[in-house]
């Protein structure tokens, strides 16, 4: 398979792995006006728009399959059987006022002829959707979805009105597609989105599922592959607490069976990335402010596997589903860890600086990492990986030139067979790609004396959530959940006070602590003994308590101080008990 590579030094192909040679088939385009490329969906077909024409080639013979004449185009994609490649360009009204031309067009790839063309101002969500078989094609037009058939595009088959949808997304796979809508609140009535099944749109008795939060100036929408359910991220612009630069973020999960919840983020902070794994029953979630949280949960929404705090903004399924990328990119220093899904055990801990990009081989085995302008101007490049952590192929563009992007071809699933899981790292001629780590800064008058290690947070260790084999798997009723937390307060209260007292205890010296901890519940054997050991304990009790008055600043009484000066005997009392002598 091949990545195209699109920059100042033009648009080029190179050979994955092992090779990574540059394809000689495909003939470089060395024009700096490269907007954009496309594949389509079983990467068979490339297009690309160099400022003057857009060209469709055959990726394997790379022979030009047709050509249009759109030098301002900056958006293509095919439809998921290549039948359609929609472009788009930027909207110009004329200069009288009236309205400019349509700048959405839609060609057939076969004959190249324009099939039709729209207007389309905004750039955001630009494209039509189609459904898998393309047997239904939508698109957003002053908030109704519009939805054609067949590609025939001169008439509309259907349209879902509601009171202002604001974006929607169409299920993946076989029919009957599914389609989930968002409709923002106004006036005080809360944000919705709601699945539908194509074509049932009547009341909303013939949603399959519905929910409603407040909290929502703009959702992400995120079906899984089966199209059984979808996670909705919900997030505020500004965050009226004051705790967040990012907003607020909740996370909705909605099953076209009706089922609905908010998922419960032990966390708090922004969601900086959610994704479904392929196998459609999991889902890891990256949250919390730094150190971010990151957390597998099931369809129930309950936890499966947490894996800590750590350095993370981002996770990346494999295409098969058994490995997990976490990863921290952008103001983060690019730390990736790779974990077996299944087993749950850490892979390799890769760091690729400075990256912009991020992707997964359709094989399951590679991984591609990018810098990019215009996001970073700087050491433009990309670096290909093995999971297991070796780095194979490393490119950087000379210093006065850019790189745009990277990609794989894209494959249908199926083409590539998953593998076993590999732990030892694959062989890789190039040494590995550890950066030095940066010595911490320290002032003159400590260089010469020993490092003590201080670090601001500690970070949580990962752990399985699942209910282990031997405890009852059983969840247990409100009540007890509520019984056991009061229990568990009490307990870390009664914790606290201990830990306080054992600050504030100042005068009492180390040796007089060191017998008290040696405390076993034991019992001598002897009744009388132990009544008296049992007495002695409750008199050390109360002193105790009073050295806590004391300490707090109240004024004690004569023979409350005398009995604090008895604590030693006391003590020696009852070491003398317990020891039986």
């Amino acid at each position: 398979f091949t990545l195209p590579v699109r920059g100042s030094e033009g648009l080029y192909m190179v050979n994955g792995p092992p090779s990574f040679t540059e394809n000689t088939a495909f003939q470089r385009d060395s024009g700096k006006n490269c907007k954009a490329v496309a594949f389509s969906k079983d990467g068979s077909l490339f297009a690309w728009c160099n400022g003057e024409k857009v060209n469709v080639v055959n990726v394997t013979s790379a022979e030009l399959l047709c050509s249009f004449d759109l030098p301002k185009a900056v958006c293509l994609q095919f439809s998921p059987k290549n039948n359609v490649l929609a472009t788009w360009q930027a909207y110009t009204t004329a200069k009288d006022g009236t309205a400019g031309v349509p700048n959405l067009q839609l060609h057939d790839v076969k004959t190249g002829k324009c099939l039709k063309s729209f207007i389309q101002k905004k750039m955001q969500n630009w494209c039509p959707c189609w459904a898998d078989d393309e047997s239904i094609c939508a698109r957003n037009v002053n908030n109704e979805v519009h939805f054609f058939e067949n590609n025939n595009f001169n008439t509309i088959a259907n349209k879902l009105h509601l009171q202002k949808v604001n974006d929607f997304v169409l299920s993946p796979g076989a029919q009957p597609t599914k389609v989930a809508v968002y409709v923002p609140g106004s006036k005080g009535a809360p944000s919705f989105v709601r699945l539908y099944q194509y074509p049932n749109f009547g009341g909303p008795q013939s949603a399959l599922a519905n929910k409603s939060f407040f909290k929502a100036d703009k959702v992400t929408m995120l079906w899984n592959k089966k199209a059984t359910a979808v996670l909705v991220i919900a997030s505020t612009e500004v965050d009226k607490t004051g705790a967040s630069y990012y907003g607020e973020q909740t996370l909705h999960y909605i099953a076209t069976n009706g089922e609905s919840a908010v998922v419960q983020l032990p966390k708090n902070g922004p969601i900086y990335d959610v994704v479904w794994n392929p196998n459609s029953v999991e889902f890891c979630a990256v949250y919390g402010f730094m150190p971010a949280k990151a957390t597998v949960f099931n369809l129930k929404c309950d936890p499966v596997f947490d894996f800590g705090t750590g350095p993370r903004n981002a996770a990346y399924y494999s295409p098969h589903g058994h490995i997990l990328v976490l990863a921290g990119f952008g103001n983060l220093r690019g730390q990736m860890e790779v974990w077996d899904v299944k087993n749950y055990k850490l892979i390799s801990k890769p760091v690729a600086s400075d990256s912009t990009y991020f992707a997964w081989c359709p094989d399951g085995e590679h991984i591609v990492t990018a810098t990019c302008a215009p996001r970073l101007r700087v050491s433009n490049g990309y670096k290909i990986w093995h999971y297991t952590g070796s780095l194979l192929h490393n490119y950087e563009v000379s210093s006065n030139e850019e790189m745009w992007q990277v990609s794989w071809q894209p494959f249908l699933d199926g083409v590539f067979p998953a593998k076993a899981v590999k732990y030892q790292a694959v062989p890789s001629e190039l040494p590995s790609a550890e950066p030095k780590p940066a010595q911490a800064y320290r002032p003159p008058a400590l260089r010469n004396k020993p490092v003590t290690s201080s670090k601001l947070h500690e970070d949580e260790p990962p752990q399985n959530m699942k209910p282990q084999s031997g405890s009852s798997d059983k969840p247990l009723s409100k009540t007890a959940l509520k019984n056991q937390r009061k229990h568990e307060a009490k307990k870390a209260a009664k914790q606290e006070a201990k830990a306080d007292a054992n600050q504030d205890s100042t005068q009492s010296s180390a040796s007089q602590n060191a017998p008290r901890s040696v405390v076993p519940a034991v019992t001598s054997g002897d009744p009388e003994v132990d009544k008296k050991i049992k007495n002695l304990k409750k008199k050390l009790k109360a002193i105790e308590q009073l050295k806590e008055q004391a300490a707090a600043g109240k004024q004690l009484e004569k023979n409350q101080l005398e009995k604090i000066q008895k604590e030693s005997a006391l003590l020696q009392e009852l070491e003398d008990l317990e020891l039986g002598l």
